[in-house]
């Protein structure tokens, strides 16, 4: 590294080094982007969070004219609480031709590789221009997002393509499933365990309706569809995190339950909710023949919508002519992509290394993924001296 010059490595390094788990401020790394796109001459803009804990960062290279290709990444990352790391998860281990530690492929090594040729972007004499757009919180919802997109709108950017850069192994995925979680709170009455009758059990209340949701899933299972380039082809329903109960000769007041369901592109995001709604609400009556201040209280936590495919799409036209390989492929895992296509950009994901080494402990990313980053990130510098 000289001055403000880093190469790819050494600036996977540098953000790697920024502990930001999504619980955490993000505003250190922010900072230190912003400041080194000052040092080229590139103005920042940054949209925070409510706390002015959190921020989103936005920059643009080359002539200020509508359309453009976005690079967009997420800055947070997930815990390493009670994982059995090898190495200091927030510093680079280079070992057995990978790096080691957390984001190296969720997703900080895009985000670095992109950041790192700046200096080259801005000397290729850019004709159509090259945007970056870092979020805060992707990984608790993609939270942050909404306000960049906002911001961007507000501004009068109308960017044409956006490449999400997760780990898809440099392969283009033009489509992937949405996220809707929830948690639900079971309100029930205590008494004693030997007076049943007397009482609202929230926990076993709560196992009836996550055994709702298993038939649920299963019901979703048999509606796949094996010809749909998913894996699995349809869409699932999970029960996360149950929490009840105080004791066992007690019956429980409270129970509350987190799940989630991982959407089909072209599903309707309605149905499980609604149905698990209108199942719940058969409970109460009996909840409420007991206890008047029972009953079940379902509350969103996130809505991520899903990628999906679109006919003759700009950004996998170009994305595919820039990795040479002309099959798309579809990812179940959610990304921020979709919220981009809702506003109105063609968007892909395409980026270096593996989901299968995304949140897990001793995270690696093999450095023939960050060559492969490296040279799609120059094609895309040589044809970015062009219109689109």
């Amino acid at each position: 590294m000289t001055g403000n010059v880093f190469t790819p490595i050494e600036m996977i390094e540098k953000l790697v080094g920024f502990d930001t788990t999504s619980r955490n401020s993000n505003l250190d790394l922010i900072d230190f982007v912003a400041d080194y796109l000052d040092a080229h001459g590139i103005t920042s803009v940054r949209t925070f969070d409510d706390e002015k804990g959190k921020a989103n960062l936005f920059a643009s290279l080359g002539p200020e004219q509508p359309g453009g290709v976005v690079l967009s990444g997420h800055t947070d990352v997930v815990p390493v609480d009670g994982q059995p790391w090898d190495s200091d998860p927030f510093q680079v281990l280079a070992q057995d031709k990978r790096l080691y530690g957390r984001g190296v492929a969720d997703m900080k090594s895009f985000i670095a590789i992109a950041l790192a040729l700046v200096p080259e972007f801005q000397a290729a004499g850019l004709v159509t221009p090259l945007h970056f757009a870092l979020s805060y919180d992707e990984e608790v919802g993609c939270i942050g997002v909404d306000r960049m997109i906002a911001g961007i709108k507000a501004a009068g950017i109308a960017p044409e393509i956006v490449i999400v850069g997760e780990p898809t192994d440099m392969k283009v995925a033009h489509a992937h499933k949405g996220t809707y979680t929830y948690r639900t709170e079971v309100t029930g009455l205590e008494a004693h365990s030997s007076a049943t009758h007397l009482g609202v059990n929230a926990v076993m209340i709560a196992a009836e309706l996550i055994t709702f949701l298993s038939r649920m899933a299963e019901e979703m299972r048999q509606r796949g569809d094996p010809d749909s380039g998913f894996d699995p082809p349809y869409t699932t329903v999970h029960v996360g995190t149950v929490e009840g109960g105080t004791a066992l000769n007690i019956i429980p007041r409270k129970c509350t339950f987190v799940w989630e369901y991982r959407l089909m592109p072209e599903a309707d995001a309605s149905e499980i909710i609604e149905r698990f709604e209108a199942y719940a609400a058969t409970l109460v009556p009996a909840m409420q023949a007991i206890e008047d201040g029972a009953g079940i209280q379902t509350t969103p936590r996130s809505q991520v919508p899903g990628l999906a495919v679109e006919e003759a799409s700009p950004a996998e036209r170009l994305v595919m002519a820039l990795t040479g390989d002309n099959r798309a492929v579809k990812v179940s895992y959610a990304t921020e992509a979709g919220k981009f296509q809702q506003a109105g950009a063609s968007t892909v994901v395409c980026g270096p290394g593996s989901i299968e080494q995304a949140h897990k402990p001793n995270e690696f990313i093999d450095l023939t993924q960050l060559d492969a980053c490296e040279s799609f990130m120059r094609r895309l510098m040589e044809r970015l001296k062009s219109p689109l």
